[in-house]
């Protein structure tokens, strides 16, 4: 009997009940692959966003009228059962963690990656759960804080949406760095925020965050709820605002300032970077977790085969932290 898999399908671009479970052939790992076991993969907004096909403008890489690769979830953490004959960086039996990038396909009971992925040995010390958002939410708030908005201690920094995927990690990260946080949330998760490291939260439903002359050194706008005109005047002098939400609004924005003026608005393709580079990202990131000083917030896990119902809660903007499913 031929050993299958079981994966969910993205036939169509549309709101969660497109997505469709289905059982596929298990594939054997190829000389540079390895076969993972998944025990727990993320669903983030991006996930949602490709199963909608937005932004438009990117349907000529996802697919013009439906998904080009047909399979949900990027994240993921699990155990290699298999791999091929040239591997040299796992062994079976290894916990691991990262992201099938553009293959997508983590959500998913098993998946086959290349060795030299984003694929990283887990530390005992991660569960599989927190291990499987830690390419999203955490990498990308490290990417843009550290490298892109290149923070330093004392520096005067906003958080928008601090109660989020990226912004759980971005108060954490922003505050371990030395810098004076702020952050927007709602009031019922003014204090989940705050423990994080955030000196000041605000509530965004009664009070303006973006104040002419509040002096930011870096705006962080982790959900994409304002632009840089509206940010620009809170911000200092040479001041950075980071946007990880391109829209073809926000372009000219990034192309012109670059030119124009100290303020910048600043934008990276995360998924863009060198895997090498990734990796050498993450292994700081567990650094910090395994000394205490950065932890993924988690709100809800739910089993694989309730993915639908994952992806909707996801889509009402209001999770805490991160979503999985196992």
């Amino acid at each position: 009997m031929t050993a299958t898999r079981s994966a969910w399908h993205i036939p169509r671009y549309g709101r969660p009940d497109v997505l469709t479970p289905v059982t596929l052939p298990l594939a054997e790992p190829g000389p540079s692959e390895v076969l993972i076991r998944i025990d727990a993969s993320a669903v983030t907004r991006a996930d949602g966003m490709m199963r909608k096909g937005e932004p438009l403008f990117a349907r000529p890489f996802l697919g013009l009228r439906r998904p080009r690769n047909g399979l949900s979830g990027t994240g993921l953490s699990g155990e290699v059962i298999a791999i091929g004959d040239k591997v040299s960086r796992f062994a079976p039996g290894d916990m691991v963690f990262g992201e099938a990038g553009m293959r997508l396909g983590a959500n998913a009971s098993h998946i086959c990656l290349d060795e030299d992925g984003v694929l990283m040995l887990k530390p005992d010390s991660l569960s599989h759960e927190d291990a499987a958002v830690l390419c999203d939410g955490v990498l990308t708030s490290w990417h843009y804080l550290c490298n892109l908005g290149r923070v330093r201690s004392g520096d005067r920094v906003l958080i928008l949406g601090g109660a989020g995927s990226l912004g759980s990690a971005a108060v954490q990260i922003a505050a371990d760095m030395g810098a004076e946080v702020t952050a927007t949330s709602s009031a019922h998760n003014a204090d989940l925020v705050a423990s994080l490291g955030a000196t000041c939260v605000i509530d965004y439903a009664t009070k303006e965050a973006l104040l002419r002359g509040a002096g930011y050194d870096v705006i962080f706008d982790t959900v994409g709820v304002t632009s840089f005109s509206a940010a620009k005047p809170a911000l200092a002098e040479a001041g950075r605002y980071l946007c990880p939400v391109l829209t073809l609004r926000r372009l000219p924005a990034v192309l012109l300032s670059s030119l124009i003026g100290r303020k910048r608005a600043m934008f990276a393709a995360v998924g863009l970077e060198k895997q090498h580079r990734l990796r050498a990202m993450l292994a700081e990131i567990i650094i910090l977790i395994d000394q205490g000083r950065l932890a993924p917030v988690m709100d809800r896990i739910y089993p694989l085969a309730d993915l639908k119902e994952a992806h909707a809660y996801v889509e009402t903007g209001h999770k805490r932290g991160n979503v999985v499913v196992v």
